[in-house]
């Protein structure tokens, strides 16, 4: 599942009412984007009047950086996962690869697109998200550290570029002839020069 786990109320035990906002709100976040999703179309798709929103909800920046760092610490905890099934460094960059494109291209996914809408947010917002994404890239510069690469290779640009093909694949990519695996397979293959 791509959806990624809501994050608990205050008690760590979120109500029914505040999830079913919360997966209304990540939708239409995914759908319209954050400019173009308000306060009033989360209460009018949840069923929710203005005032009793904000008992569920302290604003739609706070929102929004709950629900991008929620689908990150899911595709962070799958990735890991994943990752700490292998033992070869290459193997281990294949299933990172592929657990990312599993959750980025699946056809309900709301990572790709909490994750692509940095730009309409407010600088602090901003620097929330980046904060938490580059957190989540902490992930990719472990595994390129491991890996046996060149020393004339810069392990930063390296790990950019693999993160910039693997985010873009869900601009182009259609099912059918390929599945993400397949795809991240390939593109670990051409990163490793095979």
């Amino acid at each position: 599942m791509t959806k990624p786990v809501l994050p608990s109320g205050p008690n760590d035990e979120p109500s029914a009412r505040r999830r079913q906002i919360l997966e209304i709100a990540a939708q239409l976040f995914a759908k319209k984007g954050y400019r173009g999703t308000s306060m009033r179309d989360i209460g009018e798709q949840a069923g929710v009047l203005g005032g009793s929103l904000y008992h569920h909800i302290r604003s739609k920046d706070a929102l929004f950086v709950e629900l991008h760092n929620a689908a990150l610490d899911e595709a962070e905890a799958r990735i890991d996962e994943a990752v700490r099934a292998q033992s070869d460094p290459w193997a281990k960059l294949n299933a990172a690869c592929a657990t990312l494109l599993d959750i980025q291209l699946a056809p309900d996914s709301l990572t790709t697109p909490m994750m692509n809408d940095f730009r309409e947010v407010s600088d602090d917002v901003r620097e929330q998200l980046i904060a938490r994404r580059d957190r989540f890239e902490g992930l990719f510069r472990s595994l390129v550290d491991e890996l046996p690469l060149p020393p004339r290779i810069d392990r930063s640009i390296y790990r950019n570029l693999l993160l910039a093909q693997l985010n873009a694949t869900a601009d182009w990519y259609r099912p059918g002839k390929l599945t993400p695996a397949q795809i991240a397979a390939q593109i670990a293959a051409i990163f490793r020069h095979e």
